[in-house]
């Protein structure tokens, strides 16, 4: 009589060479196994900082292809950070999260950024944050394989004008303006393109063209970013966050590649702000690249279609190599 078979433990033996048990009844079916994972893991709220009492955090979203080799801890891959739109309030990090896991299966690293909303602090404190997100990711890039060479943000509407803010106020060393950081500024910033959603770009002009929005109010999101006040009666507070005052002419300083989508019937922050902002980076000679989203509101499944995706991925595969 055949006794039971010793029990191996699991870590001695390869799946290839671990037995199948054949026991079935008639009427189970059978499906064959695809061993190949279709998303990556997300590492949630990882602190990467504390300013003005508040931990602020990543999501950081694998590719597939790491959790298919989750040994293999020299692979590093092109890494987006996001920052997600909120008003310029505190930020559902959730929102787009789906969306980004789906992204990622492209063979990105995508750390979702949160920034202090204006509750906490008016501006720059969001732009300062998304510098410090990036500083602390290249730190770590070893834990969360990052390749540090190349890195790119993205953000949409009020992450969209936080993304411009980092873009505008420099990203290498001395070009790097110091009011717009919480850390020395010496070393290069590492971010090699940039992607704008329908991020406002001069909040003293949103309201110049149709808006289901006052854009004025001391509590619009505008006012409430500049610390609570009317945007039309503070011109000086509303200068520092105009974008295209930050970008000098290419000759002087070229900034990293940036890339505008903005769809046409925005309700909230009108196509017209993406316009001029175009306008003004390419009369100074700068690399900007543009799309209009015909029939797009602000935000949606239209700016996630595989179209747009593939403007997106094409963008940044040509300039992260």
């Amino acid at each position: 009589m055949n006794g039971p078979r010793p029990v191996v433990p699991a870590a001695w033996v390869a799946l290839a060479d671990f037995p199948a048990v054949e026991l079935s009844t008639p009427t189970m079916r059978t499906i064959d196994a695809v061993d190949e994972p279709r998303f990556g893991v997300v590492h949630l709220d990882v602190e990467y900082a504390v300013k003005d009492g508040v931990a602020r955090h990543l999501q950081i979203i694998m590719p597939p292809r790491h959790r298919a080799r989750p040994g293999t801890a020299d692979d590093r891959y092109p890494t987006i950070l996001y920052v997600q739109g909120s008003a310029f309030h505190e930020q559902d990090l959730g929102l787009e999260l789906a969306n980004l896991a789906g992204f990622a299966r492209r063979g990105y690293v995508i750390a979702i950024v949160q920034y202090r909303g204006s509750e906490i602090a008016p501006f720059p404190a969001q732009a300062k944050d998304a510098k410090t997100a990036v500083r602390w990711l290249r730190e770590h890039a070893a834990e969360y394989h990052v390749d540090s060479g190349r890195m790119a943000m993205r953000g949409d509407s009020s992450g969209g004008h936080t993304t411009l803010m980092t873009y505008a106020t420099g990203t290498a060393g001395a070009d790097d303006d110091p009011a717009y950081s919480d850390e020395p500024v010496t070393e290069e910033l590492g971010l090699r393109a940039f992607v704008d959603y329908y991020g406002p770009t001069h909040i003293g002009r949103t309201n110049e063209y149709p808006s289901i929005h006052d854009h004025r109010d001391a509590e619009s999101p505008e006012g409430c970013l500049i610390g609570g006040v009317r945007v039309d009666e503070h011109p000086e507070l509303v200068a520092p966050t105009v974008v295209w005052d930050h970008v000098p002419p290419a000759g002087e300083r070229a900034l990293p590649p940036l890339l505008v989508i903005h769809g046409d019937k925005d309700r909230i922050v009108s196509f017209s702000q993406s316009v001029r902002l175009v306008e003004d980076l390419e009369t100074k000679g700068q690399d900007v690249t543009s799309y209009r989203l015909a029939g797009a509101d602000h935000g949606g499944p239209a700016f996630w279609q595989d179209e747009v995706l593939d403007v997106v991925d094409g963008f940044l595969k040509e300039h992260l190599g």
